[in-house]
């Protein structure tokens, strides 16, 4: 659920400020890189590995859209200096180099905060771009990077992954608001990590190749934005205007829906009934379609991580309705309600209980590979 009072706040507070413990105490013993000293990489170098839904109409700038999208490089050198363009909104990257992470700053009208890496020492490294912030608020176009003169670039090595696992949902799904204090705030988009959401946290678990298209405060009928759920899942933008995505490129499994907790939330702000009808139609359509385009998928519909989806009768007897017609035609259609909630957006440690909840579920299904280790 999105509280639509702060949209308008989006591009307030980016400065940023690095994390120092992301760089060891002997900062006097580490190589540094300077401008002059570097060579540029761009990014249709065939050595960078994209993963996710991007816009890659052009390869020079491909531009990096939906949260939990990751660029992945393995290269040498003593730092790497990323580059990126056209920011859009408010952009938050985790920079993983050699497990250690930095977050990267990207707003626009803003100077870039975080791209420069270094004192990583000599020998080879690779680097992890995880898109941490969601796709409503912001994208922005990764140029490539700068190295230090003579270092080489490797093919980066997909990560072996058991099955590809794909979500679909609203704000808690998107991992909104969850590095956040007492309070949900939307101004500064630096503390919505999709990393720690329970559907990154669940992909890890399960070691699963990981998608997530996900908007917040989306519902299938109604919601605090004017997009609903059919008119995005198959975009390439969060935008029923933007193109359509190639479904072809990659095929998920394992997809999971959660929707339904704003169109229960702004119904009731709006002190209107729930639109139980509409919501169990629009549902079914909206799988149908996944259907039609995924004919072998596995559909898991998910319900909970917040009082709606937990506590709200109007919801529940709706999506139990669309559960049960869609289950009773389609054996590849399956459901799961989490115990686990939160009156907020779920913090990170509600969503690694949840994350809990749905990997140990997901292990004992048919459809889900078994883990030589848990």
């Amino acid at each position: 659920m999105k509280n639509h009072s702060a949209t308008a706040a989006l591009l307030t507070l980016c400065a940023f400020t690095g994390d120092p413990s992301r760089l060891a105490a002997d900062a006097e013993n580490r190589p540094t890189v300077t401008e002059a000293a570097m060579t540029f990489i761009p990014a249709s170098a065939p050595a960078f590995l994209l993963e996710g839904r991007f816009d890659e109409a052009s390869p020079a700038g491909p531009v990096a859209i939906w949260q939990g999208s990751r660029i992945h490089l393995e290269f040498e050198g003593a730092g790497i200096e990323l580059k990126f363009a056209d920011a859009k909104g408010q952009n938050f990257f985790n920079a993983i180099v050699d497990g250690r992470t930095t977050l990267i700053s990207l707003c626009e009208g803003k100077p870039a905060q975080g791209t420069l890496i270094d004192g990583l020492g000599k020998g080879r490294h690779r680097l992890t771009l995880f898109k941490r912030s969601e796709a409503a608020a912001g994208t922005v176009r990764f140029m490539g990077a700068s190295l230090p003169r003579g270092a080489n670039v490797f093919p980066a090595k997909k990560p072996q992954t058991t099955f590809r696992l794909q979500f679909f949902g609203d704000s808690i799904t998107a991992g909104a608001c969850n590095e956040d204090g007492t309070t949900d705030q939307w101004e500064d988009r630096r503390t919505h990590n999709n990393a720690s959401s329970y559907a990154a946290l669940t992909a890890d678990a399960l070691k699963a190749d990981y998608r997530n298209i996900a908007v917040s405060g989306m519902g299938i009928t109604t919601g605090w934005v004017e997009m609903k759920a059919h008119q995005i899942w198959d975009r390439t933008y969060p935008a029923p205007t933007s193109p359509g995505a190639d479904l072809n490129r990659w095929i998920p499994d394992v997809l999971c829906v959660n929707l339904g907790e704003n169109d229960d939330s702004f119904s009731k702000a709006n002190h209107r009934d729930f639109p139980s009808a509409d919501y169990t139609s629009g549902m079914m359509s909206l799988i149908q379609s996944i259907r039609t385009a995924y004919p072998s998928a596995q559909i898991v519909l998910l319900r909970g991580g917040m009082f709606g989806g937990a506590k709200s009768e109007p919801l529940r007897a709706a999506w139990e309705k669309a559960v049960a017609q869609l289950e009773a035609y389609d054996r590849r259609v399956s459901h799961f309600v989490f115990e686990h909630w939160s009156a907020t957006h779920p913090r990170v440690a509600d969503h690694r209980a949840m994350a809990d909840e749905l990997s140990a579920w997901l292990r004992h299904q048919p459809f889900v590979p078994t883990l030589t280790s848990p």
